[in-house]
């Protein structure tokens, strides 16, 4: 199995070299949206003194410590995979006694988060010269903690999304339904807004589901932010739902193949 995903990693890390352009469009995208956040809670926050007791350099370590994060745990399966059970290019997959998203599906991601990782990082040391802020809570207790829950954090958002992705299998509107999926995440993970800045319903509510394991909690863990029992109930809640998420992708792949069909199959 190491030799496969050994060389599955060789011939996607190859391929993502190839797409110069694409990987382009996402960084541009990844970046610009903790810069537009970061000047405008920046500026409130300097005209107000604090927005909820949050100053200027917070929103500006909380948003840079996100890109970071959000980097690590999202993914793109719905990209470059859904497209192969839409057109039927997957039977050529299935034939092999390995699965095609847990082996080449998955490194796919890995090979283009190492590759855009590489093109993040004098960005954010670019964005930290020119704001200087202040990381006074982070330690690297907080960022080996963190380690664990990046992880973690990414598998349960590439299984949750390859369920969604299995979806094909009996419709055409994936991508639909991918967007709708994207609506929650973007409320409940802290991506666009702080979580403590939220109503205490949407924060109680957060608490109990996947999204905020994606973004917001190994980002307030880099940044020192939580008790040690909200960092032992994150952890909790990370197996939980690695488990949901596994047994439901699995629910939708099994029931999912039984579908398929394609010309030469």
């Amino acid at each position: 199995m190491f030799l496969i995903f050994k060389r599955m990693w060789q011939v996607n890390w190859a391929e993502q070299w190839q797409y110069r352009a694409n990987l382009f469009m996402y960084v541009l995208y990844w970046i610009v949206q903790p810069v537009i956040y970061i000047a405008v809670w920046t500026s409130i926050a300097n005209a107000q003194g604090s927005v909820k007791g949050l100053s200027a350099n917070d929103f500006v370590t909380y948003y840079m410590a996100m890109l970071i994060v959000d980097q690590v745990t999202s993914e793109i399966v719905v990209y470059n995979f859904a497209h192969k059970i839409q057109d039927g290019t997957l039977s050529g997959e299935i034939i092999r006694p390995i699965h095609p998203i847990l082996t080449n599906a998955l490194t796919n991601n890995i090979a283009f988060k190492a590759l855009t990782t590489l093109v993040l990082l004098p960005v954010w040391v670019m964005l930290w010269l020119l704001y200087t802020p202040i990381f006074a809570s982070t330690s690297w207790v907080n960022i080996l903690l963190s380690i664990p829950t990046l992880i973690i954090g990414f598998f349960i958002n590439f299984l949750l999304s390859s369920a969604i992705v299995c979806v094909a299998f009996w419709t055409q509107r994936v991508w639909a339904l991918y967007r709708l999926y994207g609506i929650p995440v973007a409320l409940f993970s802290g991506q666009f807004v702080p979580l403590q800045l939220m109503p205490k319903v949407i924060q109680d509510i957060s608490v109990y589901l996947p999204f905020q394991l994606f973004k917001y909690f190994p980002t307030q863990l880099i940044l020192g932010k939580l008790s040690g029992t909200q960092i032992l109930q994150g952890y909790t809640m990370d197996i939980i739902w690695l488990f949901i998420a596994f047994v439901i992708f699995r629910w939708t792949w099994a029931n999912g193949i039984k579908q398929f069909s394609a010309v030469g199959a």
